[in-house]
């Protein structure tokens, strides 16, 4: 089993105290946001987790429990979104320091588990493409030394956030725009040897030498690990999304980021977060059907055939 932790709020940020003690007691309860009156029980073993897939803006006030984790014997790495957007966009996120936090977990755990995403990409009568020219370039030849890939995906629109998006003049960018942003990007990314990617975009950029991301990849779980990944794609996922099959843990309109763009601002407010439950800010009510999921252990991969060199 591979653990998101998480797509729907920055467990890292906000609810790492939560997050450890959930595996400490090597479980935790996930409400459906579809239907709240199921709760399924994740094992949280490290002999049945393959990898956790940690997704932040911020991770600072989560170092403290890295080493414990590694203690726990967790595999893990992170998806670290930074972008150059101020708080018109990004509100409550400090960017003051967000680069030093950058380079100091690429320090902590290698360069290779962290994975730098500059997504979404809006443009806008302040976020104009020059400014996306300079800002790019800028992040990329500071952030090249401290990973190795970067994910890019273009800014999607959805019903409940059209005030955010006509409050800051923002539109879905159109195909034509979308290549030449990409085109430009990958240009700059070049120059400082940094891989690019897209996440969930359906537009063929190959020919710009960026290529579909997978987010939760099971390839580089096995070679980071040395495990095996058997999961298929995830089918809960939107479409063109590459992702191997994970479990979320998080909870939809729990990160305090508040950025304009976020998808996960959707549903009821849930509660404040106690540490000790095993629901993210939630409680169980005591009338829900559980489903305890049975995990198989997680094996060694095979040696290669054909091992390098």
């Amino acid at each position: 089993m591979i653990i998101s932790a998480s797509r729907r709020t920055d467990i890292p940020a906000f609810f790492g105290e939560w997050f450890y003690n959930r595996l400490k007691e090597k479980r935790v309860l996930v409400r459906n946001p579809r239907n709240p009156g199921m709760i399924t029980e994740i094992p949280l073993d490290p002999g049945l987790i393959e990898c956790i897939v940690f997704w932040t803006k911020n991770p600072e006030n989560f170092f403290q429990y890295l080493p414990k984790i590694d203690r726990l014997g967790y595999r893990y790495y992170f998806q670290f979104t930074l972008t150059p957007y101020d708080a018109s966009i990004e509100r409550n996120l400090d960017k003051s320091r967000i680069i030093r936090i950058f380079t100091e977990l690429s320090r902590m755990i290698g360069r290779n588990k962290v994975i730098w995403r500059y997504d979404p990409i809006l443009v806008n009568n302040v976020f104009t493409v020059d400014f996306h020219r300079e800002r790019f370039e800028s992040l990329c030849a500071r952030l090249s030394p401290y990973t190795e890939k970067c994910v890019i995906s273009f800014i999607d629109s959805y019903p409940f956030l059209k005030k955010e998006f006509d409050d800051n003049n923002i539109t879905a960018l159109p195909k034509g725009e979308m290549t030449a942003m990409a085109e430009l990007l990958s240009s700059i990314a070049g120059k400082y040897d940094m891989p690019l990617f897209t996440c969930c975009e359906k537009i063929d950029l190959e020919r710009f030498g960026i290529r579909h991301n997978r987010c939760i990849d099971g390839d580089l779980i096995e070679r980071l690990f040395n495990v095996m990944v058997t999961a298929a794609g995830d089918p809960s996922q939107r479409s063109g999304c590459g992702c191997h099959a994970g479990r979320d843990i998080g909870t939809y309109n729990t990160c305090l980021h508040g950025c304009a763009y976020c998808y996960a601002r959707r549903g009821t407010k849930p509660g404040v977060c106690d540490p000790a439950s095993p629901l993210l800010c939630d409680t169980p009510k005591g009338n829900e059907r559980i489903i305890r999921l049975e995990l198989t252990p997680v094996t060694a991969k095979p040696p290669s055939l054909f091992p390098p060199g």
